[in-house]
C-alpha cells in the first residue's frame, strides 16, 4: 500500500502519528512517500525524521519503507503566487508535485498530516476508481459554500486515492500547479483539484470530519462550527492531547500518543 505525505518539517508530529496510526492498521507493508521543501524561514522535513519513521514503522511490519524527497527547486520555479498570502500555507500545493517523481507509483493514496487511521485501510485502497483521476469524500462544508448544495460534489482534500498514471498522461497536476500560480482562491490547491479533476465520491467513513461514528476508517481534525453559546469555529489537531480530551471528549487516541511520545521525544 502507497501512502503520501507532504509538508515542511512542522508536519513531523502530524505525520508521525497519522503513519504510525496507518501502519497498525495494515496487514500489509506500507510504503510511505514524503515530499518537502523549504522557503524563506520554513525548513525541510529532515532526513533524520525519515529514518526514524522507517526505524518506528518497521517494529510494526519490517517491510515498511520510507522514502524522502526535497522538490524545493520544483516548488520554488512553480510557486503558487497568487496564493502566498492566504491563511493556507503554500506548502499545501506539495502534493501536486507528485506527478514529477518517478518513483512514487501509479497508484497512491493521500493523508493530510491531521488525518488518523481507525480501521483496516484496504477496502480505501481497493476501491475502484472507474477511471477516475481521484477519489475522495465531499467536503463537510463545501456544499454550503462552493457549490450547489444538492450536488455535494466538492471533495475535502485531505484523503484522496490517486491514480498517478492517469494524473501523468492528463497533465492535471501541472495544470493545477498553474492555476494556483495564477489565480487567488480560497483553499487553492483543493479547489484547483475539484475544478480540473475527473473525480469520483468515497463515502463519509474514509475521511470523516465530524464525529467519529462506528464506521470510521479515517478521522480527518479539520475546522468545524460550534453553534452554541456562539457561532464559532474550533480546531483542534490529534497532537493536542489536552484539546483533544476537553474539547472534542476522543480518549482512542491515548496509546498512539503514548507511542509517539516514547519513539520520537525521548
Amino acid at each position: 500500500m502507497n501512502l503520501l505525505y507532504c509538508g515542511d518539517g512542522n508536519v513531523e508530529q502530524g505525520l508521525a502519528l497519522s503513519a504510525l496510526s496507518c501502519a497498525e492498521h495494515s496487514d500489509t507493508p506500507l510504503k510511505i512517500y514524503l515530499l518537502t521543501a523549504q522557503w524563506e524561514t520554513h525548513r525541510a522535513i529532515s532526513p533524520h525524521f525519515a529514518e526514524r519513521l522507517q526505524s518506528v514503522l518497521q517494529t510494526i511490519h519490517p517491510q515498511n519503507r520510507v522514502f524522502l524527497f526535497d522538490v524545493t527547486p520544483a516548488f520554488v520555479k512553480e510557486f503558487p503566487h497568487a496564493n502566498r498570502d492566504t491563511r493556507f500555507t503554500p506548502f499545501c500545493t506539495l502534493r501536486l508535485f507528485a506527478d514529477d517523481i518517478a518513483e512514487i507509483p501509479d497508484r497512491v493514496l493521500y493523508l493530510d498530516t491531521d488525518v488518523l487511521c481507525r480501521k483496516d485501510l484496504a477496502p480505501l485502497w481497493q476501491w475502484n476508481m472507474k477511471g477516475a483521476e481521484m477519489a475522495g469524500v465531499p467536503d463537510r462544508y463545501g456544499k454550503w459554500f462552493f457549490q450547489n448544495p444538492l450536488r455535494h460534489s466538492y471533495l475535502n482534500s485531505g484523503v484522496l486515492l490517486l491514480d498517478l498514471a492517469r494524473i501523468r498522461q492528463s497533465g492535471l497536476f501541472a495544470r493545477c500547479r498553474r492555476l494556483c500560480r495564477e489565480k487567488k482562491m480560497f483553499m487553492p490547491d483543493q479547489t484547483a483539484l475539484n475544478h480540473l479533476a475527473k473525480k469520483t465520491k468515497l463515502p463519509r467513513k474514509f475521511n470523516e470530519q465530524g464525529p467519529i461514528r462506528g464506521d470510521t476508517v479515517l478521522k480527518h481534525f479539520t475546522t468545524f462550527f460550534r453553534f452554541f453559546p456562539f457561532v464559532r469555529t474550533v480546531t483542534v489537531k490529534p497532537w493536542q492531547e489536552r484539546e483533544l480530551h476537553e474539547v472534542l471528549k476522543i480518549f482512542e487516541f491515548d496509546d498512539l500518543l503514548e507511542k509517539y511520545k516514547k519513539e520520537f521525544t525521548q
